[in-house]
Formats: structure tokens, sequence, C-alpha cells
């Protein structure tokens, strides 16, 4: 079984196309003309064993918020289109990651509820070309997107680039341990479906 997903997204800001097989060896094709959120999406598509294509043509002439968000948008919605009914999967998945002298903690639950509680205590304000507000506004906006309940925190850190890329490593593998198969059939729901907030 290959559950995988399509997004197009068009507005007046962003133009995306985007591929995503849950069942992946993370391989990635990213160009969102962002250096640093290529470098993340990079790492939670390698870590979470994703195949990943995306390409986001968008309004960086104005700022790098319309390209962050709508991928996070795109990915979300992605998601949450390859996991359908979200049958037999394990939904609960976390991890902690370090990177160098950062470490953080990922918690997911794929729960229908889409929100996410994000961390990472950064301290510049932008890692190359990426405003580091827009950091947990993407985990933000991929969270909602894709019904997932996402907790996301740097406990200890003291450079930033180690700090977010170790935060997107540790959901990379978070969200592959929830996405996994457990060879049965059921909703792990004890309402017995899982959308729209009520998982």
């Amino acid at each position: 079984m290959t559950r995988s997903a399509q997004v197009k997204r068009e507005t007046s800001e962003t133009e995306i196309s985007l591929d995503l097989t849950l069942e992946g060896t993370g391989r990635t094709d990213i160009e969102t003309g962002v250096g640093f959120l290529d470098h993340l999406l990079a790492a939670v598509a390698r870590h979470g064993s994703l195949d990943l294509t995306l390409t986001c043509r968008g309004d960086l002439n104005i700022d790098d918020h319309h390209t962050v968000e709508d991928c996070g948008i795109a990915l979300g919605s992605a998601f949450d289109a390859a996991l359908g009914e979200r049958r037999g999967i394990v939904r609960f998945g976390f991890a902690y990651a370090p990177l160098d002298e950062a470490l953080a903690r990922a918690v997911v639950d794929i729960s229908g509820r889409g929100g996410a509680h994000v961390d990472l205590d950064l301290q510049r304000e932008a890692i190359g070309a990426l405003a580091t507000e827009n950091i947990p506004h993407f985990i933000t906006s991929f969270a909602r997107n894709a019904g997932i309940t996402v907790h996301v925190d740097v406990l200890k850190g003291e450079n930033d680039h180690h700090r977010a890329e170790a935060a997107f490593k540790a959901l990379g593998l978070a969200l592959r341990s929830a996405v996994m198969l457990t060879g049965d059939d059921a909703v792990p729901s004890t309402k017995g479906v899982i959308e729209g907030g009520t998982g």
C-alpha cells in the first residue's frame, strides 16, 4: 500500500506544486526560493522517510511570509489527503533529535484536530533568507491543514541553525512513527473516526 498525494495551490501570492509519498526513502526535490526553508523541509522528509517534491514561486520581492505559510498549507493538505481515513495507523509519535549542542523534542497526534504548540527560542531575526518568526508559523500551518496536533520544543542549544534543524529532524522522526501501519484496519480512536475534531 502506497499512500501519496499531489497538491497544486495557486494564489495571487504563490504558485505551488507538491508531490508527497508517505512510504518513501527520504528522496527530495525542493525549490521554494528560500534556501533555509528547503534545508528544513529536506530534514523533515529525510528523517520522516517521505518522498517530497515541492516547487514554489512566491512573492519573495515582498518577503518570505507567504511562501513559508503556503508551503506549510500545501504540505499539510497533502499529508491529510495521503492519510485518507487514517485506518490502521499508530496515530501517536514522539522523537528527540540532537544536532551538536542543540536538542529538540517533537510529539504528534494524528487526531483530526490540527494545531501546534511550538517553542524554538530562536534569537536571530533570520537564518539566511528565512525570518525565524516564520519557522514556527510553518509548523502551525502544516499542522492545521494536516489535521495533526503537534508539539515541538527545543530543549537546549546555542546555535539557531542547529536549534531549528534539530526541531525539524525531530518532527520528521515523530511523523514517521505516527503514520506507520499496524497491520489492522481499525481507526485508532475511541470514537471510531478521526476527522474534523472528532478523533
